[in-house]
């Protein structure tokens, strides 16, 4: 398993990582389908339709429901969903992050209640490895804090003491659990997950101390969490010239399709967000010259597809006319239509990324896809 830079321009890289179920072709938008699905009524079939190339599940939603060792029993994910290309899994540190009222952080890990039940949970650096390899995915994150910003700098720091020493226990527990036999996936790997909020200087120094496991790729983490997007770009300036570069980078939970070219810009080879789907289930729709509210009432005889020169399966057939009553008359299947729209415009945002970067052409690109989206709707 390794990451080939295929070309840089700057800093962007055009890259490719090997899994045991596909090489990724990067820079990627990966899909997130938290609980083995993604929201909208979006199948493994429709995956594949809208070339999602990479699907992200969550550790801490299926260990809740339906439980790791009955996915384990189909196989994994890939047998639970059919789905045969990469899958990567968070560690359910985000997640325990979001329960900060119901949470109690200690060296071993985290006390926490259930958002579902209000049941009694431990997990462990150890426990969320666990069980990412029962769930077999590709790529397995590593358990770690999100911290909130802004927060105190010693308590950041210590934070950031506290990840370290939590991701050399997952790295010691997946060295273990893929060597034994009848492991769901003996060639899952592990991403460390920078952390440091937006203290640069934390920042660095995380960095430069996770680069030295030799890990197969590294997390930018706790970012898009209440920071300004000026304090986000100059934070990924200031700790990516610190990150090996033989390595996949991976920016957590963003974001908006700015924030990926800005975000290829600057060297980062991974994404996710589930901003797509979650607006696409209500009716924010993306589009080469922005976003568009298929709700407003302008869209009722509007007999053009949602984009003139999208590909999506929505778009080759369906009007905004027929979208937008869909919406006003609360269907089903105007969520699916909103989700695979949105998933589509994104997956193929990334290969316009990689198509620019292979030409020697990204900053080119880069400038005309920010015209385009100065001239407005069309």
């Amino acid at each position: 398993m390794e990451f080939r830079i295929i070309r840089k321009e700057g800093r962007a890289r055009r890259g490719e990582f090997d899994t045991a179920h596909g090489t990724v072709q990067t820079p990627v938008f990966m899909n997130v389908g938290t609980q083995a699905a993604v929201k909208g009524g979006v199948s493994a079939e429709d995956l594949e339709a809208i070339d999602c190339r990479v699907e992200l599940s969550n550790t801490y939603h299926l260990h809740l429901r339906p439980g790791e060792q009955v996915i384990r029993d189909f196989g994994g994910l890939h047998g639970f969903m059919k789905w045969d290309r990469p899958i990567l899994t968070d560690s359910g540190g985000f997640q325990i992050y979001s329960l900060a009222k119901l949470r109690k952080i200690k060296e071993e890990g985290v006390y926490f209640s259930s958002h579902l039940d209000g049941r009694k949970i431990f997990m462990s650096p150890e426990n969320s490895i666990q069980i990412q390899s029962a769930l077999g995915s590709d790529i397995a994150m590593a358990f770690d804090e999100c911290v909130e910003i802004p927060s105190p700098k010693k308590y950041v720091a210590d934070s950031c003491d506290r990840t370290y020493r939590w991701l050399v226990r997952c790295r010691d527990e997946l060295e273990r659990l893929n060597s034994l036999e009848g492991t769901v996936n003996p060639d899952q790997q592990l991403f460390g997950i920078n952390q440091g909020t937006v203290f640069k200087d934390l920042r660095i120094e995380h960095m430069e101390k996770i680069a030295e496991l030799d890990l197969p790729g590294y997390g930018i983490g706790g970012l898009s969490v209440g920071e300004t997007t000026e304090e986000m770009y100059e934070t990924l300036d200031a700790v990516l010239p610190h990150a090996p570069e033989n390595k996949p980078r991976y920016l957590m939970g963003v974001g908006t399709p700015e924030n990926i070219v800005e975000g290829v810009w600057r060297g980062v080879d991974f994404f996710d967000c589930v901003m797509p789907a979650r607006n696409g289930r209500h009716g924010k729709l993306y589009t080469r010259f922005g976003t568009i509210n298929i709700k407003n009432e302008k869209y009722t005889g509007d007999e053009l597809p949602i984009d003139e020169q999208c590909g999506c399966p929505v778009c080759r057939r369906y009007s905004r006319g027929y979208l937008r009553h869909l919406f006003k008359a609360e269907e089903v299947l105007a969520l699916r239509f909103g989700v695979l729209h949105n998933l589509w415009y994104y997956n193929h945002l990334t290969e316009d990324i990689r198509s620019a970067l292979e030409r020697g052409e990204f900053e080119k690109w880069r400038n005309e896809f920010y015209s385009l989206r100065e001239a407005g709707e069309r």
